[in-house]
């Protein structure tokens, strides 16, 4: 009757920590969950960082770029009125001569 007895008692405690385990592996699966989305934030966010420092590279280039022949423009622009009005103050200039 003894062994009968530790028999029921050692199957009652193999059932009794299957609760116990399983919560466990629950609580495992939860943090390592946990850890999965900080390791994805992490790597979004570097990778926007990648994206944002590309585009402003690329920004800043064609912001140069832009410039560069908006001072060519202006230039041409500027040296062909001066051109034009020298034109017409030396017809100005022809005119008032006796």
């Amino acid at each position: 009757m003894r062994r009968f007895q530790q028999l029921l008692l050692a199957g009652f405690s193999v059932f009794a920590l299957i609760p116990i385990v399983n919560a466990q592996d629950a609580k495992d699966d939860v943090k390592e969950a946990g850890r999965a989305t900080k390791r994805a934030a992490k790597k979004t966010g570097h990778a926007v960082k990648d994206g944002t420092e590309d585009a402003v590279e690329a920004t800043g280039h064609a912001a140069k770029k832009t410039g560069h022949k908006v001072k060519k423009g202006t230039k041409k622009v500027v040296h062909g009125a001066a051109s034009e009005t020298e034109k017409g103050a030396e017809k100005v200039k022809e005119k008032t001569q006796p």
